[in-house]
């Protein structure tokens, strides 16, 4: 593809480095003398000597790590970019010249890093050759002073000249040793590039550049642009100047895509797999106010928040407090203007847009929060210091205690901040603790679940005291009334039972306690009723004359217990009655090999639309089945069980 200059590496693990530091202290120069690649692409910035966008190049370590550079504007008008690129960076090379010392800009980047949480690197003091040694130890000293207090304190200070070429290996090898401790880049399975870089390059089309994080790409792939929701394929990979079939996390990428406009791609989009992350316009961070903050965090502060490549425009809501001091800590939650993707964990930076400056930085703790907090709520600081300081299990618990009952899987890893390992070992301590069940692959919290029967056992004991005579409320009723997905509903009426507090009748739920008992003026009706069926087994009243005789509540018990089967809306059978029907059609069939209305009106006397309606009844209950005007049998067994509560109809 040729989109980024240079070739690089010899297929080590590759770590991208970030300079930073103040305009004109020599970050690109010292990127030419250590790479032999210009960072300055645009043809203004060799007319400025002045860098404004990002610049990128490689080269080997000694270790046989891959050095990726990408060399950041240092002029203040161009912070919004320097953010761009620091929002992918593992590590940093923090420049400082010689004859000026640390300056505001070189504060001002140090801040940032600190805030993107980047504690690996070193410091270059470059031209070095302009001053002498008394000089050069003063700045060493000063440098160590801005360091104290960062992540970055104790980090090797190197006086080089990128003219001279003086303090270059001695800064390679310093980095290289820094870079030892570094852990390698998650590979979580759900890759996403922030896109910092979008444009056509001829005979190739769509390209988008950025750091690979959380996961490989492959070419053939279709992925998303987020949060645009553009579908796009991959067409082919570069990392550091080579094709490759696999980018790997924590690598400069370049991918061509099909299928999508370069113009259609704003820096900050964020290219991933469908369904691996959502766009949020709500999120909970733990927020850090820089102690040079030259004011507070106040509640609904306006402020713009750089997160990966992106910018956006957002209203900071303080939790707890009316605002958060500079120096000071504390739960706040951003209204973003616009969509965009984040997961938990991840770094961004506050700045205030008029007058321009960094005011601080957080972690996000929950990118897709239920809804607006409560600003002083006890359970909402409760929860926000649970998953800012919590263990995984904690953290799990109030995701799930959220989404209640659910898969595994839809505690997703970009909102909780667990890996799929760590999320399944997090469930499984629960389990053990109590805490929450599994049933059968949906999960539910142990309060959940308390809540969750009380609920069911009171629509229970409410329908049962309602309609004293019936078995119980059809399932999906219970459903509804408990609010339940159908995936989830199955998993709980299924520890409802093991349990022992709900029980199951065919399609109806009761609780333990419940029975259908007649009084004695409506058992007396009853026995006469089905004295009456009895009497004449297959020529018995009608529906609506049962109901006549005893009530709808009785005969509703009664078909319910099983001793009436109803055939139709209009015919009912009592149980002895319709297991001989049943028993006359199995042996008519393996006799003749078929049975017809006409035959079982015959048998049995009885009138066609009794006959008819028998037959279709068995059909429903797959005894028998319907060829042309003729019924045969639809299984070797021949029987349903007339007196299980299948036959009810």
């Amino acid at each position: 593809m040729g989109v980024e200059p240079d070739r690089a590496g010899d297929g080590g693990r590759v770590v991208v480095v970030g300079t930073a530091g103040h305009v004109d202290h020599g970050k690109s120069a010292l990127v030419r003398a250590l790479t032999g690649t210009d960072p300055d692409r645009l043809a203004e910035e060799k007319q400025r000597g002045l860098t404004i966008e990002l610049g990128f190049a490689w080269r080997p370590l000694p270790s046989g790590r891959v050095l990726s550079l990408i060399d950041v504007p240092g002029h203040e008008d161009f912070i919004r970019n320097m953010l761009a690129g620091a929002g992918g960076i593992d590590a940093c090379i923090l420049v400082v010249a010689a004859d000026e010392g640390p300056m505001p800009q070189t504060r001002e980047h140090l801040a940032i890093l600190d805030l993107m949480g980047v504690g690996c690197g070193v410091v270059a003091i470059t031209k070095a050759d302009l001053v002498d040694a008394e000089w050069l130890d003063l700045i060493g000293e000063e440098l160590r002073e801005l360091l104290a207090g960062t992540r970055l304190a104790g980090a090797p200070i190197l006086p080089v000249s990128a003219q001279a070429g003086t303090g270059l290996e001695a800064l390679v090898a310093a980095l290289d040793s820094a870079l030892e401790g570094l852990p390698e880049a998650a590979d979580l399975g759900r890759p996403r590039l922030a896109v910092d870089r979008a444009f056509t390059l001829a005979g190739f089309g769509t390209v988008v550049t950025g750091t690979l994080r959380d996961g490989e790409l492959e070419p053939g792939e279709g992925l998303i642009l987020l949060p645009q929701g553009l579908q796009a394929r991959v067409r082919g990979l570069q990392s550091h100047g080579r094709s490759t079939s696999r980018a790997r996390p924590g690598t400069r990428t370049a991918v061509n895509l099909a299928g999508v406009d370069a113009d259609a791609i704003p820096r900050g989009s964020v290219l991933t797999r469908p369904g691996d992350y959502r766009p949020t316009r709500l999120v909970d961070i733990e927020l850090r106010v820089l102690p040079t903050a030259q004011q507070a965090i106040a509640h609904d502060l306006a402020v713009h928040v750089f997160h990966g490549a992106s910018e956006i425009p957002a209203h900071v809501r303080v939790i707890g407090q009316r605002e958060i001091a500079p120096g000071r800590t504390g739960p706040a939650q951003l209204r973003l203007e616009r969509p965009t993707v984040m997961a938990a964990g991840d770094r961004l930076v506050l700045r205030l847009p008029s007058p321009s400056q960094t005011l601080g930085g957080g972690r996000v703790l929950d990118p897709r929060p239920p809804g607006r907090r409560r600003r002083f709520a006890e359970p909402v600081l409760a929860r926000f210091a649970a998953l800012s300081a919590g263990a995984p299990e904690d953290r799990a618990w109030l995701m799930l205690a959220e989404r209640e009952p659910c898969p595994a899987a839809a505690l997703q890893p970009p909102d909780t901040g667990l890996s799929a390992e760590a999320r399944g070992a997090a469930l499984n301590a629960l389990a053990e603790a109590g805490r929450a069940l599994d049933l059968g692959g949906m999960w539910i919290t142990d309060r959940g679940w308390a809540r969750l029967r009380r609920r069911a056992e009171i629509v229970l004991a409410r329908h049962h005291a309602r309609f004293p005579l019936r078995a119980g409320p059809p399932l999906e009723e219970l459903r509804e009334r408990l609010r339940l997905a159908p995936e989830a509903f199955g998993p709980v009426l299924a520890r409802a039972q093991a349990e022992g507090w709900l029980l199951r009748d065919a399609e109806t739920l009761r609780l333990p306690s419940h029975d259908v008992a007649l009084s004695a003026e409506q058992t007396a009706a009853a026995d006469r009723l089905l004295a009456r069926f009895r009497a004449d087994p297959f020529k018995t009243p009608s529906a609506k004359e049962a109901e006549e005789a005893v009530g709808a509540a009785v005969l509703e018990a009664l078909l319910a217990r099983g001793d009436l089967v109803q055939a139709s809306p209009e015919v009912l059978f009592d149980r002895q009655g319709f297991a001989a029907l049943e028993a006359a059609v199995v042996e008519h069939c393996r006799a003749q090999g078929q049975v017809t209305v006409a035959d079982l009106r015959d048998r049995f006397g009885t009138s066609r639309k009794y006959a008819l309606a028998i037959l279709e009844h068995f059909d429903r209950l797959r005894l028998t089945r319907r060829v042309g005007d003729v019924r045969v049998l639809a299984r070797a067994g021949g029987s349903v069980g007339a007196s299980e509560p299948a036959a009810k109809g």
